[in-house]
């Protein structure tokens, strides 16, 4: 064989690939719909995880879109992406026909990465099952349940804080709070005390690190994203192995101790135990199989201890560098727990309303889910348009965008807590503001993630003076390599006991 009979295949196929690419990068060009240019093969997102966080390149490309039609085309690679700039679309693929977006499109692999196969990604009548089932271990009644445990770790925080600060009053707190949020999950997910306060190097803290530090490369990104079917084939996983096989043994572990020993803890365990499955792998009755139940407690310690740790280091931040406004917080925090007499109680805790706007703002120009997904299900007409999303169309909301968005937050980086006052919040568009999304799939956790995050801050402010110093970010840049967005290089502040009168 000649080496053009090797060539000439070769090219041909080259030829098609190149010319395949093209078309999918003109596939909102071909439908006039208002689009920002593509690169080959990379789309609009080459700088991502580069230069820009992935939400800080969806908020340029809102701004550059906005205003045009109800969304703008973008591409994720050579995947068009539907980019929401209106926020009565926003409105109709969240709430009025979810029917046709009721999937976030975000990938997995349940046969060979099962921990990904969870709430947050799966999709259909697995989802609505398990939502619904899920959904009763967020209530009031279970939060309150849970409250004592929160509060024993926040007050532990407290006296590991008071010890580290007669040794160094300059901090870094994204380490340290995200080991206060690992112990307070890991209590109310597993029953396990994880000690990763006074020990960094505690296996819950230290996988926690791992989940959101393994590199992927392009190749693996671009088949996740643009060929995920392609991506399952080849067995493409989202989490490391190590990680994987350390939550599995944990959660085998717990369950068999909890059942053995007939042990109930009112947690989130007990909820996921008692839908239990004899099956290892699969179950269409309802309940859950093992690997399931590895699987949303997993998501639980993900969602819960990363998101939670980054407000309460930005709302720390925001503190440092306004006085003013910490000092009104702190002075809610105490006014409230003179009225419970001196003690953290679950009435005090949602008393604490400026706190509570505090944290609104927070979440408002720092939003630790920059960027929310949804996947059209099925052919759906964009009302007051004449443009279709075609069934398997990607929708991605621009969450970083729309809150630095002047024309619902003026002065959009200015901290103001007073945005969130009753009287503001009516004022404005119910969907400018969406931290936990909205709608059927709205976070689960979130009554439980504010919970902890209003309970550790409001010990923290209570005891502690923070302010700014020579190693703190002024202006902050974002960690561009975590999905979830937080602070790059850590959040250093000065931390000083605060002298009461």
């Amino acid at each position: 064989m000649g080496v053009f009979d090797i060539l000439i295949p070769f090219g041909m196929l080259c030829a098609a690939v190149y010319l395949f690419i093209i078309k999918k990068l003109q596939y909102w060009a071909d439908r006039n719909v208002p689009h920002s240019k593509p690169e080959f093969l990379f789309g609009n997102v080459r700088e991502v995880n580069k230069i820009y966080h992935i939400g800080e390149r969806f908020q340029q490309l809102y701004s550059e879109l906005k205003g045009k039609h109800p969304f703008g085309g973008i591409y994720m690679f050579i995947k068009p992406v539907a980019l929401v700039t209106d926020l009565e679309l926003l409105k109709s693929v969240f709430v009025r026909d979810f029917q046709f977006f009721h999937n976030r499109g975000t990938y997995y692999n349940e046969r060979d990465d099962p921990l990904s196969a969870h709430l947050f990604n799966i999709e259909g009548q697995k989802w609505r099952t398990l939502r619904s089932s899920l959904s009763p271990t967020f209530t009031s009644g279970k939060m309150k349940m849970m409250f004592p445990t929160v509060v024993a770790a926040s007050k532990q925080f407290n006296d590991f804080m008071e010890d580290t600060i007669r040794e160094q009053p300059e901090v870094e707190l994204k380490d340290l709070l995200a080991r206060y949020t690992t112990d307070v999950i890991g209590m109310c997910a597993f029953g396990i005390e994880c000690n990763s306060m006074r020990d960094p190097d505690a296996e819950f803290r230290v996988m926690g690190k791992k989940i959101f530090q393994r590199p992927r490369g392009k190749v693996k990104l671009l088949l996740m994203n643009a060929l995920p079917s392609v991506a399952r084939m080849f067995g493409i996983t989202v989490i490391a192995p190590e990680v994987s096989d350390f939550f599995m043994n944990v959660v085998r572990d717990t369950i068999k101790y909890r059942v053995e020993n007939n042990v109930q803890k009112n947690d989130f365990m007990d909820i996921l135990i008692r839908m239990r499955s004899d099956k290892e792998t699969k179950s269409d009755d309802g309940t859950l199989t093992f690997n399931e139940i590895a699987a949303q407690a997993f998501v639980f310690f993900l969602a819960g201890f990363e998101t939670s740790s980054s407000l309460m280091a930005f709302t720390l931040y925001e503190l440092a560098l306004n006085p003013e406004i910490q000092q009104k917080a702190r002075q809610c925090v105490k006014e409230v727990l003179e009225r419970h007499n001196g003690e953290m109680t679950y009435e005090a805790a949602m008393e604490m309303h400026y706190l509570e706007r505090v944290l609104k703002e927070c979440l408002r120009k720092y939003p630790p889910i920059s960027v929310h997904f949804r996947i059209a299900t099925q052919d759906y007409l964009v009302p007051g348009t004449n443009t279709v999303l075609e069934a398997g169309t990607s929708v991605m909301v621009p969450v970083l965008g729309i809150h630095h968005d002047p024309e619902y937050f003026p002065d959009p980086n200015r901290f103001d807590p007073e945005r969130f006052t009753p009287e503001e919040e009516a004022k404005r568009h119910p969907y400018a503001w969406t931290p936990f999304g909205e709608g059927p799939r709205i976070c689960v956790g979130l009554r439980f993630g504010m919970m902890q995050t209003r309970i550790g801050l409001a010990r923290l402010i209570a005891s502690f003076q923070f302010s700014t110093c020579s190693k703190t970010l002024v202006p902050m840049k974002f960690d561009i390599k975590n999905a979830i967005l937080s602070p790059r290089g850590g959040m250093w502040l000065k931390v000083e006991k605060v002298n009461d009168p």
